[in-house]
């Protein structure tokens, strides 16, 4: 699918923006929601149709907007996160009541510090010791909550409460339970999206330098999951920033076959100057290939992303 018109564009960004205002919502008050789980479902099943308009858009929508900003930061980590479960859950070919409950506790797994999430996102300091007992906290506090607000899935339940429970990366793969792997992609997941969301206390990283992190820091025999992370979004997800070999900036468009080949939206020239036509340049068909990736926050310019989503021209 390409963007035909701006109207188009603006309609497609204005669902992905509402989709997260309205989880957003449901995420700061869950108390006063009512059918909170049924309000998840249905945020679910928005996300998903999105996704099918266009995954590599709705992947370029999503980075720039959990790399660009820290504003609420909780309700954009969890749909980031809802999402690649979303499409690790098609890579590894989870049954769809696996993938429902590891999406579903994707998009609810700090539902117990929607408020302090955003708050460390914005703070200098480090967490406070009554901060940092919230987090160690928040885990187990989510699932009462959720209990509490009527989830009957139990599997749900159960990877909220384990979401950060060390133990589970130490398990040997080929004796890991199906609750145990749910927990462990829901734990990889977590951790690269917190690695490339920026917060007042630090920059995110680049995605590569994040997956590549996932890769090294995983169990020798347990790196199905990161793998299957990289081999989804690719090492240069759509939406995110890189440097090409030429000395050209450039930003992803689409994925390829290839995870380290991407489709690249040519911004800016050697010199510095940004390119007054933007060009598409499929990498895998040779040079200017890409030297590294770039944090969001090394890139100042302002980006007209109609455009340069316009430029993609299906087959």
């Amino acid at each position: 699918m390409s963007i035909q018109s701006e109207n188009e564009y603006e309609d497609l960004l204005g669902q992905w923006a509402d989709l997260e205002s309205g989880l957003g919502v449901i995420l700061g008050s869950p108390a006063s929601t009512q059918q909170f789980v049924n309000r998840v479902v249905q945020y679910d099943r928005w996300m998903q149709e999105l996704l099918q308009r266009d995954p590599d858009v709705g992947l370029y929508l999503l980075f720039q907007l959990a790399s660009n900003s820290p504003v609420g930061y909780s309700a954009s980590h969890a749909l980031v996160c809802a999402v690649l479960c979303h499409l690790v859950a098609i890579e590894l070919g989870l049954e769809t009541r696996e993938r429902n409950s590891l999406v579903h506790a994707a998009l609810t797994m700090n539902v117990a510090m929607t408020a302090l999430q955003d708050e460390l996102a914005n703070q200098i300091e480090k967490p406070t010791a009554a901060q940092q007992d919230a987090i160690r906290g928040h885990s187990v506090k989510g699932a009462i909550m959720l209990t509490n607000l009527g989830v009957s899935d139990d599997q749900w339940i159960d990877i909220v409460t384990g979401h950060h429970d060390e133990a589970v990366d130490r398990e040997d793969p080929q004796q890991m339970s199906p609750l145990t792997r749910l927990i462990r992609t829901l734990r990889v997941v977590d951790r690269y999206a917190a690695m490339i969301s920026p917060r007042l206390s630090r920059a995110g990283r680049s995605a590569s330098e994040s997956a590549r992190s996932l890769m090294t820091n995983a169990a020798t025999k347990a790196d199905e999951i990161a793998q299957a992370l990289v081999r989804t979004v690719g090492l240069y997800p759509p939406g995110t920033y890189v440097r090409m070999d030429s000395d050209e900036l450039g930003v992803v468009l689409r994925r390829s076959s290839l995870h380290d080949s991407p489709y690249v939206v040519i911004i800016g020239k050697a010199s510095g100057e940004m390119a007054s036509n933007p060009s598409l340049h499929a990498t895998a068909d040779g040079k200017p290939l890409i030297r590294s990736a770039l944090a969001a926050s090394a890139v100042r310019a302002r980006l007209n992303h109609f455009h340069i989503l316009q430029l993609w021209v299906p087959a």
